[in-house]
């Protein structure tokens, strides 16, 4: 009888992309995936550690584990992911029920580890930064999913030392996979199916491969994936304003696969709390990189993350912020009061009255949310182009996004998943485009 193992993830679409890969390398030491808590041999907890209370909630899902094989026999309790780097051996003093700690770094060492474990039953952590040998192992574990939008991990690491941010610590520094090791598991993904690539990093574009005559970046995968057939759209995420360059912002004019939605973090619309932050780059630049983009093309839009109530902001930053807002008009963005993180520089500095944070906030969000809702409200009455990922089987109908990420919940045919479809938009809120499809409006053959 086969073993069964249930990932739980937090956090990050690389997470997301890692519990894939993780799943995939377990089928070789005989354990199968399953949606089933209850009948799981091995539960493994991929953890983020980028908001505040990230620890506790990894006990808290330990502690309902815990609970759930209370008259069974335990399964293997494996916590991966950023707060196992963080915390290491730590995990293992406080918290008896688990039996595996390993960060991100080191999933190659997943399976070996665990037969260890399975012989002499003897709790381990292992977070090690490892990351060409860990990228070496993955690349020749073949892919099984058969996503219609499928993540990739490209880059991994930080080199930029925010003062708010645990990634250098929990990731390491800046790493780019091979080109053409990339390459390959693209192809791989399409030939199981995927439609979509989302490229990923946690500095996605400050990806830098190097060969003998040649160093690769971001917009030669761009360009490469482009002339795979099979890939209906290209992304990637997260980015950071500093390595915006012109090579990368004119794949948005001379791409047809890459999606015209821009995620660029910016935090602050204000200079001097970029510079508390130690980002490196200034509000001014950040517009210029916008209208350059749509400058050369019409459709783009642009999406964002901000950081509220950051030490030292005062009510002109704060105003700052909102006038970034207003230029800008970004259709959909990530919003939270400052949360300081162990060990970093900015957990050390005076935080600012939380309820002058939490009036801020809400001041934010409202005018966020109102570009957002404006955005999708120009949608309606109107067709757009939907890449149809899946069925919600609770509602029958279909699931899929346009260009700008919007979810689409249409009724149809499951026939279409894969498919580029055109669908009517006939009502939208914050969050979803509700839409019709009509067989007369001919789809595109993904």
């Amino acid at each position: 009888m086969s073993k069964k193992v249930f990932v739980k993830t937090f956090g990050c679409q690389m997470n997301v992309y890692d519990s894939d890969k993780i799943t995939d390398t377990l089928k070789n030491i005989g354990y199968e995936k399953s949606e089933d808590l209850d009948s799981a041999n091995c539960f493994v907890l991929n953890t983020c550690h980028i908001r505040d209370k990230a620890k506790e909630k990894v006990y808290h899902e330990i502690g309902r584990v815990r609970e759930a094989f209370l008259n069974k026999k335990k399964p293997l309790v494996i916590v991966v992911g950023c707060v196992a780097q963080a915390e290491n051996s730590e995990m293992l003093n406080r918290e008896p029920y688990i039996d595996l700690v390993i960060g991100p770094q080191s999933y190659h060492k997943l399976n070996e580890t665990i037969l260890k474990f399975e012989k002499n039953k003897q709790k381990n952590e292992i977070t090690d930064f490892d990351t060409l040998e860990k990228f070496n192992y993955l690349s020749k574990i073949q892919n099984k999913n058969s996503k219609v939008s499928s993540f990739l991990t490209i880059q991994e690491g930080c080199d930029k030392f925010c003062h708010f941010c645990v990634v250098p610590y929990t990731r390491g520094p800046e790493y780019s996979r091979p080109f053409n090791q990339i390459i390959d598991e693209a192809n791989r993904m399409v030939q199981n199916g995927s439609k979509e690539i989302i490229l990923l990093g946690q500095n996605v574009n400050a990806y830098r491969y190097k060969e003998v005559s040649k160093e690769f970046r971001l917009s030669d995968l761009i360009m490469s994936l482009e002339k795979i057939n099979g890939i209906e759209r290209i992304r990637y995420t997260t980015s950071h304003p500093r390595d915006m360059t012109k090579d990368l912002l004119d794949c948005y004019k001379n791409s047809k696969k890459l999606m015209p939605l821009v995620h660029l973090p910016i935090q602050s619309g204000s200079d001097k709390i970029l510079k508390l932050m130690n980002r490196k780059h200034k509000v001014k630049e950040y517009i210029s990189t916008f209208n350059y983009l749509k400058k050369i093309n019409e459709k783009i839009e642009f999406s964002s993350d901000f950081i509220i109530g950051y030490p030292g902001e005062e009510i002109e930053d704060f105003e700052n912020t909102i006038k970034l807002i207003d230029t800008i008009k970004f259709i959909n963005s990530f919003s939270f009061i400052f949360s300081p993180r162990p060990g970093t520089t900015a957990s050390k500095l005076k935080p600012i009255d939380e309820k002058i944070s939490k009036v801020r906030l809400k001041i934010i969000q409202e005018k966020l949310f109102g570009y957002q809702k404006l955005k999708n409200k120009s949608f309606e009455n109107k067709y757009i182009d939907v890449l149809v990922e899946n069925e919600i089987k609770e509602q029958k109908k279909l699931f899929g996004r346009n260009i700008y990420m919007n979810s689409v919940i249409f009724e149809g045919s499951k026939s279409l998943i894969g498919k580029v479809v055109q669908v009517k938009v006939v009502k939208t809120n914050q969050n979803t485009l509700i839409g019709e499809f009509s067989n007369k409006y001919k789809f595109k053959a993904a």
